[in-house]
C-alpha cells in the first residue's frame, strides 16, 4: 500500500528498467538470489472519484470555472464583512449549482464504479498447481496462464502460448479497441504451440522478456526463452503474438495465454487516458466579460467605500449609522479553416479494381473481364490480341491440354508467365483473412470471368488488399486461405501450396510490404508491393519506364496505385536474410531501427512485374458540400497520403480545385534554398496573376522544408490561396500544419475531419475535431468532439446546428450580463440616497429568486429552441454563415451595446420610480405614503417585466413552451409576491414585505408608472432594431425578409401558411400554437422543388427525406 502511495505521489516509479522479466506460471528461480519484480493487479479503474476524494476533488474542478469562483468570492465576502444582504442571497444559487453538478457527476461515476466491478468480477480460468482454477478477473497476476474459450473477451494482455490448432494460431477481432471488424490472425511460437493441454503446460519452463507497457496498440517487442532438455531456445515475440485486453476470440475453440500486462497497464487502459480540454471561443469571451464586470463591480465598491467614509467624516453626520443587516457547445460556429482527409472522408473507402499494368502492357477490367486498354466492351473477340482473349477462356480444357502453350510463340508464353507471376504476387503478398467454405470448381479457369459466385469471403484491414485479392480471384488466381505455415492458391484449376517464410509488415516510412514464400518447386521468392515511390527505386529489372508512365496515367484518373515486384532468392541469399531478420526481431533494444535496416537489405534488386489501379469513389454530395463551405467563406485544405497526381485528380473531381483555378505547386523540393526560392516565386505569381482564386499543391517533403525555416513565407502563400492540397503527408505532418494555422496572427478557428487512426493527431490538434464513423475503425470518432456518418453532414453540422448554437449561446451570455447590470445598478444608485449605509434596495428573497426563478426560464428555453431563421434556408444559403464567422455577436462592440442598454434601463427603473414616489406625495386613496420597501418593490417589478419582455423581443421562434415560460414568468412573479407579502409566515423572523406588494398594486399611479417605464426602456431598443434592419441589414436579416416575402409567411418560423391564406387565418394559427393545438407533426414548411441546394434532403433536423409536395 505504501509503495502504491509513493508511486501516486511521484516519489517511486513503478518500473525501474526498460524491460520486464516474466516467469511463465510464476516459476521463479529457486537459488534465493532472485527478487521478483512487482506488478500491479488486474483491476480496471475507469471511475474518477472515490468515497474519500469525491468532495475535495469535485469542488476543486468546479471552482476552476471563472463563474463559480466569482460567486464563491462574493459569498465569502458576505460571510466575513457586515453586508446589507444575507450570504444566503448569493450562497443559495451557488450551492444549488454546485450540488446539482456534483450529484450528476457523482451518479455518473457511480455507474462507472458498477461497470468496473462487473468487469473486475468476471469469472476466468487460470492454470495453477497443474489444474484449472476458476477465479475473478481482478485476481489475475502477471505470469498466470489463462484459458480463454471461443467468443470470450481477453481479461488481460496475453502472449499466446497455444490453441486448439496444431500451428498455434487463432483469430481475434479488435472492434472494441480500434473499430476494425476484420479477423486478425495471431500465432504462438512453435515450441509452445504443441502444449494444448493443462498437463503439458504445467511442464513448460520459460521466461518472457519484453518492454514495459505502452499505449501503442500495434507495437510490441519481446522474446521468449524456453528451456528444453537443459537447452535454451530463444524465440522473438511481436504484435502477432500479443492478445490485447478487450479483444474477442473468434473461430477458435480455446487458447492458452500468459498474462504480461494487467489492469491499468494493459494497452486498452493506457489508451483511455483523458484528453486535454479544448476551450471554446465563447467561453473565452465570457471569461473576458466576467473580468470586465468584476472590474466594474470593484470600482463601484471602491467609490461607495470612499464616499461613505468621506461623508462620515463630516461633522453634520455625527449620529450613529443606520445599518440593519439584511433588513429584511462553442466552436462549431465561427470555423474559418476545414482540414479534411481524403480516403474514407471524401471518398467511400470501398475499393474496386479497375486497371493494371503487366510487363508494360495496360489492361482494364470490364464486366469481370481483363481486356487490353483501348477496345470497348462491344469489341468482338477477334479484335483482341492473345493476352486479352484469355479472359474468354471459360473452359478448363483450353489450358489443361496445354495446346495453346505448345503452339504459342515463345514471347507469348513468356507473357503468360508474367501474367501468372503477377497475379500470384497479388494473391500471396497480403494479410487478408478468409471466411467461408471452399468448394470445388472455384477458379477452375484461367483469367476467368464467368465464375459461379464464390463462397469465400475475404477480410482485410486495408480495403486495397481486399479489392486486389478479389480481382485476382475473379481472373482465376484464387487465394484459398492459410493452413498452418502455408498459403494456398488455386491457379488454372490446380491447388498450389506456398510455404510462408517471412512477412515484412507494412509501415508508413517504407510504404511497402513484402512476403518471402517457398514455391512447391522449392524456389524461394520475395514478393513486394507498395507505392511507386518506394518500389520503383528498388527495381533493377522489368518495364520500369512504361510502368511509371502507366502509374501516372492511372493517378490522373483519380485511381489509387500500387506497384508489384519480386525477387528470386538463392539458398545462400535466403540464409543470410533469415539470419538478419532473426537477429533484428529478437533484439530488445532498438528493435524497430534494426528491423528497418534489415528490411532495406532484403527489399532490393527487385524485378518489376507491374502496377494495379483501384478506384475509391467519391461519397455522395461531396462536391456540393465543399462548394457550400467555400461559399460560406471557409477555406478547405485536403491532407492526404496519396501521391501527387491521384490527389490532384480527386481534388478536381470533388470540386476542391476548380478547372479555372490557378494551380500552384510546391513539390519535389530538395533543399532549404530551393524551397525558399520556389515560395518567393509563388508569392510573386499570386501578386501578378489577375485571377480571383489560386490553389496550392504541396507534398510532404517540401512541406517539411517549408516548415523548418520558412514558416512565414509559406503561410503568406497559403493565406492567399482559396484551396490547399497537401499530398504524401505523414500523420504528424497533418497535425503540424493545423498547429501552424492555429498560431498564426489571425488566430483562426480550425476544424479537422477524418475517419482513420492516422487522422487522430490532426483531429485532436484542431479547435473542432470531427470523426467519421467509416471503414477504417472508430478511433477517429472516439477521439473527436463530434462524430458524423458521412462528409455531407458537415454542412448541416456547421450551417444549421453551428449557426443555431452560436446565436443561442451568444444571446444567452450577453443577456445574462444585461439582466444582472439591470439588477445591480439600481442598488448602487440607491446608496447615494441612503448615505452609503449599505441599506439594501430589494428584499433578500427577491435578491435570491431573481436569477433562479423570475428571469431564468425564458432565456433557458431560448437557448434550447431558438431558430432565428428556417433551417432549410440556412443550409441552402451557405453565405449566411459569414454573419457569425467573425464572432461579431460576442465582440466588444456588441458587448458594450448590451452593457449600455443594461445601464440605461437601470437608470430608467430607478429614477422613474424615484420621480414617482420620491416627492412627499400620497399615491394611495387613504392618504398614506409609500415607504422604502415599496420603492424597491416598484423598481424590482419594472425590472422583472422589462428584462422578460426584452427576451421576448429577441425570440424569433415561438412555440407554446416559449409563451408559457415568458408570460408565465411574469405571472408567477405577481402571484408569488402576493402570497409572500400577503401572509404572515410563522417561520420568518421578520417580514418587511408584509402587505407591501398589495399596497403597491392598489395604486393606479403605480400601474401607470410600471407600464410607462417598461415602454420607455424598450422603445429605443425597438427603434434601433427597425432602423438596423432597414438601413444596415445583415445577410441573415435579408434572408428572413426574403423568406417572409417568398411564401414562407410565418408569425413564427415553425407554423407556416401557404400563399393566399388571409392574415386572420395566420393569427388563428398563432393562437392555436399558443394553446397547444399546433402540433409539430402537422407542421409544413414552404419551399419549392427547384431549390438549387440539397433538393432531396429537405428535412434538416432529421436524416429522413421530405418531398416538397407534402408542404
Amino acid at each position: 500500500m505504501w509503495r502504491w502511495v509513493r508511486q501516486q505521489l511521484g516519489f517511486d516509479s513503478p518500473h525501474q528498467s526498460d524491460t520486464r522479466t516474466i516467469y511463465i506460471a510464476n516459476r521463479f528461480p529457486q537459488n534465493g538470489l532472485y527478487t521478483p519484480q512487482k506488478f500491479i493487479d488486474n483491476r480496471i479503474i475507469s471511475s474518477k472519484y472515490t468515497v474519500w476524494n469525491f468532495v475535495p476533488k469535485n469542488l476543486f474542478e468546479q471552482f476552476r470555472r471563472v463563474a463559480n469562483f466569482y460567486f464563491l468570492i462574493i459569498f465569502l465576502v458576505q460571510l466575513m464583512i457586515d453586508t446589507p444582504t444575507s450570504p444566503i442571497t448569493s450562497g443559495l444559487p451557488l450551492f444549488f449549482v454546485i450540488t446539482v453538478t456534483a450529484i450528476k457527476q457523482g451518479y455518473e461515476d457511480w455507474l462507472r464504479h458498477n461497470s468496473d466491478n462487473e468487469v473486475n468480477g468476471a469469472p476466468v480460468y487460470v492454470v495453477r498447481s497443474g489444474g484449472l482454477v476458476k477465479t475473478r478477473s481482478k485476481n489475475i497476476r502477471v505470469g498466470d496462464i489463462v484459458r480463454i474459450a471461443k467468443d470470450e473477451i481477453f481479461p488481460a494482455d496475453l502472449v499466446l502460448l497455444s490453441s486448439d490448432r496444431l500451428d498455434g494460431s487463432c483469430h481475434v477481432t479488435t472492434a472494441s479497441l480500434d473499430g476494425e471488424t476484420n479477423l486478425k490472425t495471431h500465432v504462438a511460437v512453435p515450441e509452445t504451440a504443441l502444449l494444448q493441454t493443462v498437463a503439458n503446460l504445467d511442464t513448460l519452463v520459460a521466461v518472457i522478456e519484453c518492454q514495459q507497457p505502452e499505449a501503442d496498440l500495434y507495437r510490441f517487442m519481446g522474446r521468449m526463452i524456453i528451456t528444453q532438455q537443459m537447452e535454451e531456445i530463444v524465440r522473438p515475440l511481436g504484435p502477432e503474438s500479443l492478445l490485447l485486453r478487450g479483444a474477442r476470440l473468434k473461430n477458435t475453440k480455446e487458447i492458452f495465454g500468459v498474462a504480461i500486462y494487467t489492469g491499468m497497464e494493459t494497452k486498452m487502459a493506457l489508451n483511455y487516458k483523458s484528453k486535454s480540454q479544448k476551450r471554446s471561443a465563447v467561453e473565452k469571451s465570457m471569461n473576458t466579460f466576467l473580468i470586465i464586470y468584476l472590474i466594474i463591480l470593484i470600482l463601484e465598491a471602491i467609490i461607495s467605500t470612499i464616499l461613505k467614509y468621506t461623508w462620515q467624516a463630516e461633522e453634520k453626520w455625527d449620529e450613529p449609522w443606520y445599518n440593519q443587516k439584511t433588513e429584511h457547445q462553442r466552436n462549431s460556429s465561427k470555423v474559418e479553416y476545414v482540414f479534411t482527409d481524403k480516403t474514407g472522408t471524401l471518398t467511400e473507402n470501398e475499393m474496386h479494381f479497375r486497371e493494371c499494368s503487366i510487363n508494360g502492357i495496360k489492361y482494364r477490367e470490364i464486366n469481370g473481364r481483363l481486356l487490353l486498354e483501348g477496345p470497348t466492351p462491344d469489341s468482338s473477340e477477334g479484335d483482341l490480341s492473345y493476352p486479352s482473349s484469355l479472359s474468354h477462356l471459360n473452359n478448363l480444357t483450353h489450358l489443361t491440354t496445354s495446346s495453346s502453350f505448345r503452339t504459342s510463340p515463345e514471347n507469348e508464353t513468356e507473357l503468360i508467365k508474367e501474367h501468372d507471376l503477377f497475379f500470384k504476387a497479388v494473391s500471396l503478398c497480403h494479410t487478408v483473412q478468409i471466411s467461408g467454405v471452399q468448394t470445388d470448381g472455384i477458379g477452375d479457369g484461367p483469367w476467368q470471368s464467368n465464375l459461379a459466385p464464390s463462397p469465400l469471403e475475404y477480410y482485410a484491414s486495408s480495403p486495397d488488399e481486399k479489392a486486389l485479392v478479389e480481382a485476382a480471384a475473379r481472373i482465376g488466381v484464387v487465394f484459398i486461405g492459410n493452413s498452418e505455415e502455408t498459403m494456398e492458391v488455386k491457379t488454372l484449376g490446380k491447388l498450389e501450396r506456398y510455404k510462408l517464410l517471412h512477412i515484412l509488415e507494412f509501415d508508413s516510412d517504407r510504404r511497402r510490404m513484402s512476403v518471402i514464400v517457398q514455391a512447391p518447386s522449392g524456389e524461394k521468392f520475395l514478393f513486394a508491393k507498395g507505392a511507386e515511390s518506394s518500389i520503383l527505386p528498388k527495381c533493377i529489372g522489368g518495364e520500369i519506364e512504361k510502368t511509371r508512365i502507366h502509374v501516372d496515367e492511372f493517378a490522373l484518373k483519380g485511381l489509387r496505385t500500387l506497384c508489384i515486384a519480386y525477387r528470386q532468392l538463392t539458398s545462400k541469399e535466403y540464409e543470410e536474410i533469415n539470419r538478419c531478420l532473426f537477429e533484428a526481431r529478437t533484439a530488445l533494444q532498438q528493435r524497430e531501427e534494426k528491423l528497418a535496416d534489415a528490411f532495406q537489405v532484403v527489399e532490393k534488386d527487385l524485378t518489376l512485374l507491374g502496377a494495379t489501379a483501384v478506384e475509391d469513389r467519391l461519397q455522395d454530395k461531396v462536391r456540393e458540400t465543399i462548394e457550400a463551405l467555400r461559399m460560406a467563406g471557409i477555406k478547405v485544405w485536403v491532407l492526404t497520403g496519396d501521391k501527387h497526381e491521384t490527389a490532384v485528380s480527386v481534388s478536381l473531381s470533388c470540386g476542391h480545385f476548380h478547372r479555372t483555378m490557378n494551380i500552384l505547386e510546391l513539390i519535389n523540393q530538395k533543399s532549404d534554398s530551393e524551397c525558399a526560392e520556389q515560395l518567393r516565386q509563388l508569392a510573386r505569381r499570386i501578386t501578378e496573376d489577375h485571377v480571383i482564386q489560386h490553389g496550392l499543391v504541396v507534398d510532404g517533403t517540401s512541406l517539411s522544408l517549408a516548415l523548418r525555416e520558412h514558416e512565414k513565407l509559406f503561410m503568406e502563400v497559403c493565406r492567399n490561396c482559396s484551396a490547399v492540397l497537401c499530398c504524401r503527408m505523414a500523420p504528424l505532418q497533418k497535425a503540424k500544419v493545423i498547429r501552424l494555422i492555429k498560431i498564426s496572427p489571425e488566430k483562426p478557428i480550425t476544424l479537422a475531419v477524418g475517419d482513420g487512426a492516422n487522422d487522430v493527431s490532426m483531429i485532436q490538434e484542431a479547435h473542432v475535431g470531427i470523426g467519421i464513423m467509416g471503414k477504417e475503425g472508430r478511433q477517429a470518432a472516439r477521439n473527436s468532439d463530434y462524430a458524423i456518418a458521412r462528409f455531407k453532414f458537415l454542412s448541416k453540422l456547421l450551417f444549421v446546428h453551428g449557426h443555431f448554437y452560436y446565436i443561442r449561446i451568444a444571446t444567452l451570455v450577453q443577456y445574462f450580463f444585461y439582466k444582472n447590470v439591470c439588477f445591480i445598478t439600481p442598488q448602487f444608485l440607491y446608496q447615494f440616497y441612503c448615505l452609503f449605509s449599505q441599506q439594501t434596495l430589494y428584499d433578500s428573497v427577491y435578491l435570491t429568486l431573481y436569477n433562479i426563478c423570475f428571469t431564468s426560464l425564458p432565456i433557458l428555453i431560448y437557448s434550447l429552441l431558438e431558430q432565428h431563421i428556417d433551417p432549410h434556408v440556412l443550409q441552402s444559403k451557405p453565405t449566411l454563415y459569414r454573419d457569425i464567422s467573425k464572432n461579431h455577436l460576442l465582440s466588444i462592440k456588441t458587448f458594450l451595446y448590451w452593457t449600455i442598454l443594461g445601464f440605461s434601463h437601470a437608470f430608467i427603473f430607478f429614477f422613474g420610480s424615484y420621480f414617482l414616489i420620491g416627492k412627499d406625495i400620497s399615491l394611495l386613496g387613504n392618504g398614506q405614503m409609500f415607504g422604502n420597501w415599496t420603492f424597491g418593490t416598484l423598481v424590482f417589478t419594472v425590472m422583472v417585466i422589462t428584462v422578460t419582455v426584452k427576451m421576448a423581443l429577441e425570440t424569433h421562434f415561438w412555440t407554446w413552451i416559449n409563451h408559457l415560460v415568458t408570460w408565465g414568468s411574469i405571472i408567477f412573479y405577481f402571484i408569488f409576491s402576493l402570497f409572500y407579502g400577503g401572509i404572515l409566515w410563522p417561520f420568518l423572523g421578520s417580514q418587511n414585505m408584509y402587505f407591501v406588494f398589495i399596497q403597491l398594486l392598489s395604486s393606479g399611479s403605480a400601474w401607470f408608472a410600471i407600464i410607462l417605464m417598461v415602454v420607455m426602456c424598450l422603445f429605443l431598443d425597438i427603434v434601433k432594431k427597425v432602423f438596423d434592419r432597414q438601413l444596415h441589414p445583415t445577410s441573415t436579416q435579408k434572408a428572413q425578409l426574403t423568406e417572409t416575402n417568398s411564401g414562407v409567411k410565418c408569425l413564427d418560423s415553425m407554423c407556416c401558411f401557404p400563399e393566399g391564406e388571409t392574415a386572420c387565418a395566420s393569427i388563428g394559427r398563432m393562437l392555436e400554437r399558443v394553446i397547444g393545438r399546433c402540433s409539430p407533426t402537422h407542421v409544413s414548411r414552404s419551399w419549392s422543388a427547384s431549390d438549387p441546394f440539397y433538393t432531396n434532403d429537405r428535412s434538416i433536423l432529421t436524416l429522413s427525406t421530405m418531398d416538397s409536395s407534402t408542404c
